[in-house]
């Protein structure tokens, strides 16, 4: 029973967290859409089942399966993640990142910085999402232009501090 609760009551700190920071973006809307596939049977049964509480409980489902059901289900269902965001290049013939809307960005952004203080909670500083962001960088298959507006964004909430950052993304009109 507390893996549920304490599962439950992580999304849902989380969600709000996102809620905020998307209000301060400028996209309230997207913050009140944010992660609701959470609460899906797919996602929240294996939340449950592999919870920790200092990190995703997808993991969990790696090391049990080799894959995240969850993840999959999740990534899927969410553009805010980049992940969502590729095609079979025309080219190439392989699977590439595509340029998330702008919308997306502001909006991962927001879940970045929110997963980062629920996951750090006392010990977050505006360091931490940065430093998280540049730690994969080498592994991650994003589209170019967004990972430098994204970069961009999380360079300014390091250095300047929340304010600053939030002003940057409500004030980007295109990339």
């Amino acid at each position: 029973m507390g893996n549920l609760w304490n599962h439950f009551s992580t999304v849902t700190r989380h969600r709000h967290a996102v809620i905020r920071h998307c209000y301060y973006a400028g996209i309230l809307g997207r913050g009140l859409l944010h992660d609701l596939s959470k609460y899906s049977p797919t996602e929240f049964c294996a939340g449950v089942k592999y919870y920790k509480g200092n990190k995703s409980p997808n993991e969990g489902e790696r090391e049990a399966y080799g894959f995240s059901r969850a993840w999959i289900h999740h990534k899927g269902r969410n553009r805010h993640h980049f992940e969502y965001w590729t095609d079979y290049d025309r080219v190439t013939h392989l699977m590439s990142p595509v340029k998330m809307p702008l919308v997306f960005v502001k909006e991962m952004f927001c879940d970045r910085v929110a997963a980062s203080k629920i996951y750090q909670g006392e010990n977050y500083s505006n360091q931490h999402p940065l430093d998280y962001f540049v730690r994969g960088k080498a592994n991650r298959a994003i589209h170019p232009e967004t990972a430098a507006l994204l970069e961009k964004w999380l360079r300014i909430l390091a250095e300047e501090g929340e304010t600053a950052a939030f002003i940057a993304i409500r004030t980007c009109k295109s990339y």
